[in-house]
């Protein structure tokens, strides 16, 4: 695979420092999709944020099957997963670091290997130093010093999972789904959905390497499948969402050993609503540290939880449908006012306005047409 040199790099970083600085402030809108349909990669659309009305997406940057996307803290870098044939059949997967342009458009900077299969989800560390990757089939995690340009070094480390779950059609063997730098930064947590746990890993910012952590991890319920994860702001607690059974499993976080201890777990569902044929997805909390959301698949909605920002307990309040099939994904767009949603087999992203006092969410817009949409992530500028 052709690494970008030190010199192309240096000329992107020099063309986009040289761009003109954008004249109102925006948000705009990436757009992960599944490449297998119409859709040819990652679209940018831009948010009016005084009536949550979204722009025809256009096409940001041409890329197969960019699931997920993680934005540089404090640089304009967009990084995606992607999975295509390469030109002589292979199957290619890996991860790749996008230079936001003026216009929104992505221009390429570089990408490195997935070391796996089945790259689902990445996160970047508050420094901006790593980026994290989990994948997926290849049941296993990837760590990637960051360079100052935002550009993606060689893997620092990789660590593959081992063992199985309670149910033998989803957990035959290991399957990390997500990975996140914890409320310190100096460790990282897996949700691994074949195995029901949540591992546990220190991070090292300086080098890029994750490395093997005391305790190893924390249990989910048995036939759960963890599939994301979120942290409360004041870092004491973490929710994670169980794919397999509907449910959200709150923890409390030891700051100074970073294990997490489980103490209550509620159904992500209106009461009487049946689990089967629903699949929760994306769990994020609010920046108010009051209000937790959580998307099912099936029954296609975002379920709302008031949180005790002393105790960390949930009280369910309501579930909003999406308006769409399979909201795999959604995203709290920066500011804390609205929440968009993915909706992967509708075909539509579509944008909710968050009420200030209940957390609760009304439809707001028209939304926007992409075809099989899956990740949403925002750049205020």
């Amino acid at each position: 695979m052709k690494q970008t040199s030190a010199m192309e790099r240096l000329a992107l970083a020099l063309m986009t420092a040289l761009l003109p600085l954008a004249t109102t402030a925006e948000t705009l809108v990436y757009i992960g999709t599944d490449t297998g349909g119409t859709s040819q990669g990652i679209y940018v659309s831009t948010l009016d944020e005084a009536s949550g009305a979204l722009s025809t997406p256009r096409l940001a940057a041409a890329i197969g099957n960019p699931g997920f996307l993680a934005m540089h803290p404090s640089r304009p870098v967009v990084y995606s997963v992607a999975a295509s044939r390469a030109a002589d059949g292979r199957w290619q997967e890996e991860v790749v670091a996008f230079a936001v342009q003026q216009d929104g458009s992505l221009i390429r900077i570089n990408a490195q290997p997935a070391g796996g299969s089945g790259p689902c989800h990445i996160a970047v560390d508050a420094s901006g130093r790593v980026l994290l990757l989990a994948n997926y089939g290849g049941g296993n995690v990837v760590s990637y010093p960051l360079r100052d340009d935002g550009s993606l070094g060689p893997a620092a480390s990789t660590f593959q999972h081992e063992g199985a779950g309670a149910n033998p059609q989803r957990q035959e063997k290991p399957h990390p789904h997500a990975i996140y730098p914890g409320p310190t930064q100096a460790r990282a947590y897996v949700p691994d959905l074949g195995i029901d746990q949540v591992v546990i890993y220190r991070l090292d910012a300086a080098s890029g390497r994750l490395a093997l952590h005391t305790p190893a991890h924390a249990a989910t319920e048995p036939g759960g499948g963890p599939r994301h994860l979120a942290f409360h702001p004041n870092g004491r607690f973490a929710y994670v969402a169980l794919e397999l059974t509907s449910r959200v499993q709150a923890y409390r976080v030891d700051a100074a050993t970073g294990a997490l201890q489980a103490f209550e777990a509620h159904s992500s569902l209106p009461e009487g609503a049946s689990a089967t044929g629903n699949t929760t997805a994306e769990i994020l909390v609010h920046d108010n540290g009051r209000v937790l959301y959580v998307s099912n698949r099936g029954h296609d909605s975002i379920a709302v939880f008031a949180i005790d920002p002393q105790t960390g307990s949930l009280r369910f309040v309501e579930t909003t449908a999406t308006g769409g099939r399979t909201p795999r994904s959604f995203g709290l767009v920066p500011g804390g006012r609205f929440l968009m949603a993915a909706n992967q087999n509708g075909g539509n992203v579509t944008v909710f306005s968050i009420d200030a006092q209940r957390g609760t969410l009304s439809r707001v817009g028209t939304g926007a047409q992409v075809d099989r949409p899956k990740h949403v992530r925002f750049l205020h500028r």
